[in-house]
This record gives structure tokens, sequence and C-alpha cells, in this order.
């Protein structure tokens, strides 16, 4: 551990010097403040602190730092921080995020719990909205249950939205850019009431052509419609009481399941459909970004969100109630395995698939915290959460008519595309929590805290008896009793930590954290069209994940606060899930992989160099190792998949005026993402990424207005965002470019 946190800090820090090699410490009284960096409070424990006294890795965004480097979904930023990985793919709700080892996969829960202002969210088809109108975005590595609960087994990402003022302000941003796309966002806010009611309204509608072609159809592939709206309002009843409702709804309409099958004798150029199977050896290296289906996918996401948080301020407690609502309905149709031009291949082959996932969710949370400034800090509270969720995906022989949309049920006459598999499921979820935490200084330098909290989560799940593929004995129409099966998951999380303060302007900490990612159920009968097509050990259920994870860490501010270096290295052992995808009924399965041994750390530093240039660099390194897999036992000892090994980030920016109101605004950001396996067999890695964005404009210094152009994948590097075992590749997008148009009031 030693020699890894020394070569960590060492390549650190090297890349750090060489992106600054001007900084210099001898300035004047009178810029000082030029050259300091400013504290950053965060509210990872649940309080407000400074983020060097908290004994956890974290990487901040200000809303300074969201505007600066044009953070407008969640790629932008996890794509800035060490050790993490996002990787989108299929549709607009599904990504699949990997921090720190920790991954999410298809159908799967994500490795972090998601709040935002002060909200979890239940579904990760949530996190892929757009983002925009930010305050304040905080990654937690490491894992959080003790604190946030369900799915924090690699961390957290809380996210503040811009809350309503006591003046009226806003804003306006226009924006193009290739690939046909528009894009406009606007906010507003201020008080209703003086001193007791302020509003604050924010939405976005954005419009992108597409950038990648169906040369089959002559079409784009991947185009977008989005619209999201915002609003937040804020009641001040009293001194001590305030209660806030929050809303939001997200339509988007776009293109998906733009997936290639790299056996499919296909060069990108043209549809060759005389040997369907005469292609190359899968390799997750191989990049098409064409498409040759003769049906162009389509997506729908709408998500609505309603959320009443009330706080009351007492003597020496603080009182929290946050009821929320929300509801995900995804849909998503497209060309069936092997996605050629063809149709009815070897009879059964290249139909059409279908997808429709219906979540609906009511969450309760009630918290006490401590308000004082004692030696003793403490927060109790219960959280519940009722879910029910359908999901069917569906095969259907493709006529050359389109698509028949299949939701509940499936259509076996239909003319377009009659039904020839049918997977549904209806799933009734209940689950519950209790949690506490307490820290104590127990000197002026030293704190120990210790958290706890234990899940509970009752799984049901109906099965439909209209099922092609299997039902269980006795189920019918008549005899929903005989359709249903029931799991409970449950888990006590502890984590505890201490901090020891070398001095004033350094941390030392270490801690160990228990996560739990809760089990679930597959769709009933994919284990039977698995084991049909020689994929065994698939079953109903799948385990609950489990990390376990020391971390040692520091946190430092040098050189009279122009350079913060912080650092962190983890160990953690965990049962991870993996994805199996049955092309002949299109069906999706989870399984666990037994036991995985995770290692690394991440280093950061951040410095003023002076004169409106700032630098920052980055890196991770997580090795993983299978320790155990049941499924199959030839994998032991490979790496685990989605994992990058290393993640490095190096950026610049310079702000100056240019003139007594102008000023000039660049940026570039670099990153590095290590080589990784997308399966336990370790069969064909996607090679080292490196991908540069930059952006360069003019900006009033007053901050009433600013035009700025942006690119992203700078040298159109060529990759795959997705790569599934057998040959099922996702191309990233190519290089976009942007121009935005703001004006502040």
């Amino acid at each position: 551990m030693t020699k890894m946190l020394g070569k960590i800090c060492t390549t650190s820090l090297f890349a750090l010097m060489a992106t600054a090699p001007q900084m210099s410490l001898a300035q004047d009284s009178d810029q000082n403040d030029a050259f300091t960096l400013e504290e950053i409070i965060v509210t990872a424990r649940m309080r407000s602190e400074s983020l060097q006294d908290v004994p956890l890795s974290e990487t901040v965004f200000s809303a300074q730092a969201i505007e600066d480097s044009r953070i407008d979904t969640a790629d932008d930023f996890l794509q800035l921080t060490p050790n993490v990985t996002l990787a989108n793919s299929q549709s607009a709700g599904v990504s699949f995020m990997t921090i720190r080892g920790v991954s999410q996969v298809r159908n799967g829960e994500a490795p972090v719990a998601v709040v935002v202002d002060g909200v979890l969210q239940i579904n990760n088809r949530q996190f892929t909205q757009a983002m925009f109108d930010m305050q304040f975005i905080e990654v937690l590595r490491g894992p959080q249950g003790a604190l946030y609960g369900r799915n924090a087994a690699g961390g957290a990402i809380l996210i503040t939205s811009n809350q309503p003022t006591d003046e009226m302000e806003g804003y306006v941003r226009g924006t193009i850019g290739n690939g046909n796309e528009y894009a406009i966002q606007a906010a507003v806010g201020g008080p209703l009431v003086a001193d007791k009611l302020k509003f604050r309204i924010a939405a976005k509608y954005q419009d992108i052509g597409g950038y990648l072609d169906n040369i089959q159809m002559n079409k784009k592939a991947d185009y977008l419609q989005d619209f999201t709206l915002r609003g937040i309002l804020e009641w001040t009843a009293s001194e001590n009481l305030t209660a806030t409702l929050r809303g939001s709804m997200v339509r988007t309409k776009g293109g998906s399941l733009n997936f290639q099958f790299q056996s499919v004798a296909f060069d990108g150029n043209s549809c060759n459909t005389s040997n369907p199977f005469g292609g190359p050896a899968p390799d997750a290296d191989r990049v098409v970004r064409t498409f040759c289906a003769n049906n162009l996918g389509f997506n729908e996401r709408n998500i609505d969100e309603l959320s009443l948080k009330v706080v009351y301020d007492g003597d020496g407690v603080t009182f929290t109630n946050i009821l929320s609502y929300n509801r995900v309905t995804e849909y998503g149709q497209g060309d069936q395995f092997p996605y050629t031009n063809e149709v009815d291949i070897f009879g059964i082959f290249d139909g059409t698939q279908t997808q429709y996932v219906d979540v609906d969710a009511w969450s309760e949370e009630f918290r006490m915290a401590s308000n004082t400034e004692d030696s003793l800090q403490w927060m109790v509270g219960a959280y519940y959460l009722k879910t029910d969720r359908f999901i069917s995906t569906t095969t259907g022989d493709d006529n050359r008519q389109g698509f028949e949309r299949i939701e509940r049920l499936p259509n076996f006459t239909s003319t377009k595309n009659p039904t020839l598999s049918f997977i549904a499921d209806d799933n009734n979820n209940r689950a519950w929590a209790l949690f506490g935490n307490a820290s104590y200084n127990v000197s002026e330098d030293l704190e120990i805290a210790f958290a706890l909290r234990y899940d509970e989560d009752k799984r049901q799940q109906n099965i439909s008896p209209l099922n092609t593929v299997a039902v269980p004995a006795g189920c019918g129409s008549n005899t929903p009793l005989n359709c249903r099966q029931e799991k409970t998951y449950n888990k006590l999380q502890p984590k505890v930590s201490i901090k020891y303060a070398v001095n004033e302007t350094a941390n030392l900490y270490a801690s160990y954290g228990e996560g739990f990612r809760s089990g679930q159920f597959n769709q009933f009968g994919v284990g039977t069209a698995a084991a049909g097509v020689g994929v065994n050990g698939v079953k109903d259920t799948v385990d609950a994940e489990i990390t376990k994870t020391f971390e040692v860490g520091f946190k430092s501010d040098l050189m009279e606060n122009r350079l913060r270096l912080n650092a962190a290295v983890f160990h953690t052992k965990t049962n991870p899930l993996y994805f199996v995808f049955i092309g002949a009924v299109g069906a999706q399965a989870l399984v666990n992989i037994d036991e995985v041994r995770l290692m690394g750390g991440e280093i950061e530093a951040v410095a003023k160099v002076g004169g409106g240039l700032d630098v920052y660099a980055s890196f991770g390194y997580t090795d993983s190792k299978i320790l155990a897999n049941s499924l199959n036992p030839a994998t032991i000892g490979n790496e685990a998949p989605y994992i990058a090994k290393t993640t490095l980030n190096l950026g610049a920016q310079y702000r100056a005026d240019i003139t007594d109101g102008i000023g000039l605004i660049a940026r570039v950001d670099y990153e590095r993402r290590g080589a990784q396996f997308w399966d336990p067999e370790n069969s064909t890695a996607r090679s080292a990424l490196d991908l540069v964005n930059a952006r360069i404009g003019f900006e009033d210094t007053d901050g009433k207005w600013s035009v700025i152009g942006s690119v992203r994948n700078l040298t159109d590097k060529a990759y795959n965002s997705e790569w599934v075992l057998g040959g099922f590749a996702h191309p990233a997008r190519p290089r976009t470019w942007h121009l935005d148009v703001k004006m502040n009031f």
C-alpha cells in the first residue's frame, strides 16, 4: 500500500509540475487573494464542514467550476473525477457507472446513492437526465451506506441545484452545435412574498439531429429531443420552520439499441446481405460508426418527480422530513440480433425487439441531527420506500412494416411484427432502514466517528402468465398466487473513521465501511433461455452485493494555501453483478461473481498559479482480481469487468481581462482512461483512451454575458462506449462542438 501511494503521489505531482512550470510563491501581499484557493464547504456527512476536514475521498465541483467546464450531463463531471467512469449505451436511461471498481450493469442498481436537493433518487434511469442550473456537485468514493443507504456500496453523488434567492435573478443560454444540434435553457427565481415565499423555475430544450448514420435507411441513428422542466418553491413559515416543494418533469425521445454485432460482415460502408455472419472475430477495439439495420431504433423516456422537504431548527436539534414521489417510464424498440438489413435469418434471427419499463415509487425519510458546536455531533433517522416496477421484453417477426408498441400485453396477431417471445413481470418492493451517526472530538486534533445503518428490502415478483419462455408451475390468469415469488435482502452497514490533524494545513484519516446493494429477481425464464443456448448458471435471483472497504488518506493545503493535495488508498472485497445477454430471445440477465478483490487509490492536486491561471491534476488506480466465480471457475485470477485500471486527468484554465469590460476564458482538459475488460473471461480489452476537451470564449467582466465555444473529443477518437461478451459493440459519439451564448439578469 505504501509503495503504491508513493507511486500515485509522484505521478500526479510530476503531472502538476509539468502543467504549471511557472508557479511562483513570491508575490506581493496585494496579490495574495489571486493566488489563494477558496475554502470549499461540503455536506458529505449531512452537515456543513470544510472539504479538508471530511475523512473520506471526495471530488467537488462548485457552481463556477460547473460553468467553466461546461457540465451539462453526468458524463461531463464524472470524466473529471479520478477512479470513476461512465459508459452510455442502448437508450437515454441506460448507463453503467464504475467507481473504485464497483460497477453497474444493465438492469442492475447504480453503485452509488444519488441525492438531488436532499432527495435520494430511486431509479438509475433518472441519473442521465440533463444537468443545468446547478450549484454544487459532490462525488464521494468508498461505501457510504451508513449515511446514504441503499446502493451506496461504491459511494454517493450529491447534487444541489440553484435555490431560490431573496432577489429576482435568472439567465438564458442558447446553444448551436454540429449534428444539427440546438438547445435553449433558462432559469428565473426570486421572492414572491418578501422574507416568506421564494421560487425558482428552470427549463431546457435540446434537439440533436444525430452524428451516426444508418446507411440502410439513410437516417441518423442517434437523434435526440429532450425537454426538462424543474420548479422549486420555498416557504419560510417562521424563523425556525422552512418547507421546500420541488417538482420536475423530463420528456425524452431519440434513437436506441444502436449496436453492432461484430461477427456480421459489415465494414461500415455497404450492407452485405450474402453472408451476414462472415465478419471478423469480436474485438472491443473494433469501432464502426455506421449501421445497417433495417429498423431505426426508437426510445421514449418520461420522468416525473415531486418532493416536499420540511426543516425545523429547534433548540440544539434540527428535524428534517422528506416525502418524495417519482415515476419513470421508458420504452425502447429496435432491430433484433444481429442488427442487419436482413429479416428472419435462419427463420429465427433479425426480427424486432422491444422493452418497456414502468417504475413508480414513494419514499419517506425523517431524521434528527444536532446543530450545536459541541464536541459531539450526531444524527439519527428512518427511511421507507415503496416501489412498483413493471418490465416487459419482447422479440417479434419482422414483416418490414415497422413496430407494434408492446407494453403490458403481447400482440401475437400483429400484421406489423407479431410477437414471438414475451417476458414480463410486475415487482412490488418494500424497503425500510434505520440509521445514525456520531462524531466526537477527543481533542482539538483528534476526531472519532461512527455510523450504522440497517436496510431491509423485501422484493415480490409477479410473473405474467402470458410469458412465452417459462412460467411457474400452476401460474395462470386465475391463479395469480402461483405466479408469485418473494425474497428479502437485508444488511447492517457499519462505518468507523478516525481523523488526526497533523497541523493547521494537513489531516490524516483512516476508515472501515461496509456497503449494500440489494439483490433482485431476473425476469422469470431467462435462466431456461440461457441454458438453451449454452449459457449455464443463470438463476431467477441474484444475491445482494456487499462491499467491505478499508481506506487511509490525507488532505493538505500547501504553499500558503495555493496548492491543495489530497490522496487516499483503499482495499475492497465484494461480490459484483455481471450482465449476460441472450440474443435469441432478447433476454437480459444478471449473475453474481462470487468474490472480487479491489485495491488502489487516487490523488488530486489543484493549484492557483496566479495571473488568472489555474491548474489541476488527478490520478486514479484500481487493481481488480477475481477470487471466486462459480459460474466460470476458469476466470479466477482475471480482472473484473467494466473497470479501467487507471484514470488520469490534467487540466488548465486561464481567465484574464482584455479590456475594461471584456474578459477572455480558455480551458483544456485531458483524460486518459486505462484499458478495461468487459467480461470476466477477459476475452478482449478496450485499449486506453486519450480524450481532450477544450473551450475558449469571451465574457463580461461583471458577469452579465458570455460567448464561449467548446469542443469535446477534440482528436475525434473512435471507441466503443460499451462492449458486451459475444461481440455486441456500441460506438461512442465522435467529435462534437458547441457555441454557447449566455445572458444573466
